[in-house]
């Protein structure tokens, strides 16, 4: 008998060896003659509801976490019953207190589920979303906090976070969205400014031209001449002091005009969030 026959052969009674599932035996004695319980297949799992979306690992670390993201979850199962279905109850119960260790820990969950509300009612980006929540945990260790709003805080950060990214978003827009006051929003902010040192300058009012016309449906061709009307305001000195987001409304409003578009200064102011009287002020002076 060769070696290839006596590998594939039952070493006690030399009948041919099967092979199903993990396990290598012999039919007719019933030996086992190899077992291998590895599973050798690939570990797709779905960490959502459709199995299309299936990845080797867990979801990634991500900062809007209070620990990252690297906590474990003790799920729900229907195949426990009665006594073993309590225990584990019990058990998910104290993991998911022992998850949060102090009262600032807490103050941090409560203020990163408020950023991601206001990122996820504002349209930003997930990238926004994290440099909040940093900026935050940034507040939170220089003890900005004491006697202060924490969704005041929670909004001064996404608002800040739009500044220093040059996001076109408005104070009013983001106060429109939030739990907190302006008044907790501007106290916020201005702590964070001063304690902070944020890098925020003047915002460009060419930075809401696209977002406007988008809104008020205007044609590409207005918002060229809109952003045109900007750069000539910015060289007139027209910018200074003024409502940026006024500025362009105004602007808008002015190429909307020169194209013969039915476009209405309160539409206008609408879409900007200022009065008609500021937006003819600004128009006025385009004029001129």
């Amino acid at each position: 008998m060769s070696s290839a026959q006596s590998a594939q052969d039952c070493p006690e009674c030399s009948e041919h060896l099967r092979t199903e599932s993990d396990e290598t035996f012999c039919p007719g004695c019933g030996l086992v003659v190899a077992e291998d319980r590895i599973d050798r297949g690939p570990e797709w799992r779905a960490f959502t509801d459709s199995e299309e979306t299936r990845k080797r690992t867990g979801a990634p670390l991500t900062r809007s976490r209070h620990d990252r993201g690297l906590s474990t979850e003790i799920g729900y199962s229907t195949r426990l019953k009665g006594r073993k279905r309590r225990r584990v109850a019990r058990m998910r119960r104290q993991h998911n207190r022992a998850k949060i260790s102090s009262k600032r820990e807490r103050n941090r969950v409560y203020a990163f589920t408020e950023i991601r509300r206001l990122v996820s009612q504002l349209g930003l980006p997930e990238s926004l979303r994290d440099q909040s929540c940093v900026l935050f945990k940034s507040a939170q260790s220089a003890d900005l906090l004491q006697g202060r709003s924490l969704e005041g805080f929670a909004a001064a950060t996404v608002y800040a976070t739009c500044r220093t990214a040059t996001v076109s978003r408005t104070l009013a827009e983001v106060v429109s969205h939030a739990r907190a006051s302006e008044a907790e929003l501007k106290a916020a902010y201005d702590a964070l400014n001063r304690e902070l040192g944020l890098p925020t300058g003047p915002i460009d009012p060419a930075e809401y031209l696209p977002r406007f016309a988008s809104e008020l449906d205007l044609s590409a061709a207005v918002e060229r001449s809109g952003r045109e009307l900007v750069a000539n305001a910015h060289e007139q000195g027209l910018v200074c002091g003024k409502n940026p987001s006024g500025i362009a409304a105004a602007c808008l409003y002015t190429a909307s005009k020169e194209h013969g578009c039915p476009l209405t200064q309160a539409d206008a102011a609408a879409v900007a969030g200022v009065t008609p009287v500021t937006l003819r002020t600004t128009f006025h002076a385009l004029q001129e």
